[in-house]
This record gives structure tokens, C-alpha cells and sequence, in this order.
């Protein structure tokens, strides 16, 4: 496995995963450290694909731990982390998620590629039978796995920043909107019009709003909100 081919998320993982080893007194690197420290990750995909396919990454963690905890220890100079090293079977489990990346398309090793290499395993291994019994398949984590990225391919080291880039960086004014979460528009109808008319042209239809903070570029927004909701535009 040439680790190069593995994104800088995994990357990152494998390094967290080897001082979750040292630091439960283990002197291998497994499957089930590099998932918990998957897991660890802050506003990591792994959580996120789990919430998406209905199952609780906390409940998942608590479950790597409980199982790690249990693991034989070893003490003395040996316990540090510069002993620790990969064990056979995480080498082959890279393998396992160079095939599913190979399957993808993606022309690197990803956080989705390791749990779909995760769940083949099956539950030959701790960390497959714990997410096989809070009902994961395959099916669920691809579907789950469609809705985050849709049609990326992982083409670049860094492709977990690209994925879901609208829920992470902007709001869904129009959910607000329908939730009745926004604040009645006045006076600026014949804005939202103009808007309107630019969306509704086959070509050159990106409107621009331009002004000084404060003027109310966010309100006109706010109220085509309000009007899809409403079903008040063109259809």
C-alpha cells in the first residue's frame, strides 16, 4: 500500500490512531484504533456518513473504546509510540479499501473507502461486527455516502473539505423560510422582482446583489425565499 494514495484525512487518522495505541498501552496499530481516531476527527466525514445512514458515532466510540480497553497491554520501554507498528491485518484492510476506491473511481484512498473496506471485513473483526450490529450494510453507508458527496470523485488528497460545501458554508434560506424562521419583507418588492426576472432567463440568469453592508441584499434574498415558499414566482 503506498500511503501517499492515502488522503490527508486518513493520513491524519493513521498518525492519531498510533498515539490511541500508545496510549492504551497497545503495540499495534489496528483496525479499531484507526476507526475510533476516524471518529475523533473534528467535523470528520466518518461521523457524518454514519449520522446520515442512522447510526450514532458516539455509540460507535463508546463501543471502540469499551472493546480496546479490554485489549492486552504491554508496559515498559516497548509501551511508547515509537514501538508501535501496523499490524497485517490494517495492512490488508488498505488493501481491501484501495479495491473499493478502485470500484469508485477515485484515484485516492479515502475515509468512505475504509469503512466500506471496514464493513467487507465483516465481523471477523471488532470494529465491522460493532458497526454490523447497530445496523449498517453496505447498502445504507452507500446510500448515505450519495447523498455527502453526490457525483465527486476523489480525485485530490483533500476531497473531504469539497464535500457538502453548501451545508458547511452557507443556510438554507428557503428551509427557513418554510419553517417560519425569517422576518416579513417590506418595501423592496421591485428588488425581488428583478431578481426574479434575471433567474428566469435561459441564459446570463446569476444575479448580483451590490451594496454597502446594511442595505438589505440579505432581506431581498430572504423574501424569493419567502415567495418559493409562498409558490408567488414563475414556475
Amino acid at each position: 500500500m503506498d500511503f501517499n494514495r492515502l488522503t490527508e484525512k486518513v493520513q491524519e487518522a493513521v498518525r492519531a490512531a498510533q498515539s490511541l495505541a500508545a496510549r492504551y498501552s497497545h503495540q499495534q496499530i489496528d483496525v479499531e484504533h484507526l476507526l475510533l481516531a476516524l471518529l475523533q476527527q473534528e467535523g470528520g466525514l466518518a461521523s457524518a456518513i454514519l449520522e446520515k445512514a442512522g447510526v450514532d458515532p458516539k455509540l460507535v466510540q463508546t463501543r471502540l473504546e469499551q472493546e480496546l480497553a479490554r485489549w492486552p497491554k504491554v508496559s515498559g520501554p516497548a509501551a511508547g509510540p515509537d514501538y508501535v507498528y501496523i499490524t497485517a491485518r490494517l495492512n490488508r484492510l488498505f488493501a481491501m479499501a484501495e479495491d473499493e476506491a478502485a470500484r469508485l473511481k477515485d484515484e485516492y484512498v479515502s475515509v468512505e473507502h475504509i469503512l466500506l473496506a471496514i464493513l467487507e471485513e465483516g465481523r471477523s473483526g471488532a470494529a465491522g461486527r460493532i458497526l454490523l450490529d447497530l445496523g449498517l450494510d453496505r447498502d445504507r453507508l452507500m446510500k448515505a455516502l450519495q447523498q455527502i458527496r453526490g457525483t465527486q470523485r476523489v480525485t485530490s488528497p483533500t476531497p473531504e473539505a469539497t464535500y457538502q460545501a453548501l451545508e458547511r458554508y452557507g443556510r438554507d434560506l428557503t428551509r427557513l423560510a418554510a419553517q417560519g424562521k425569517l422576518d416579513p419583507v417590506i418595501g423592496r418588492d421591485d428588488e425581488i422582482r428583478r431578481v426574479i426576472q434575471v433567474l428566469s432567463r435561459r441564459t446570463k440568469n446569476n444575479p448580483v446583489l451590490i451594496g454597502e453592508p446594511g442595505v438589505g441584499k440579505t432581506a431581498i434574498v430572504e423574501g424569493l425565499a419567502q415567495r418559493i415558499v409562498r409558490g408567488d414566482v414563475p414556475e
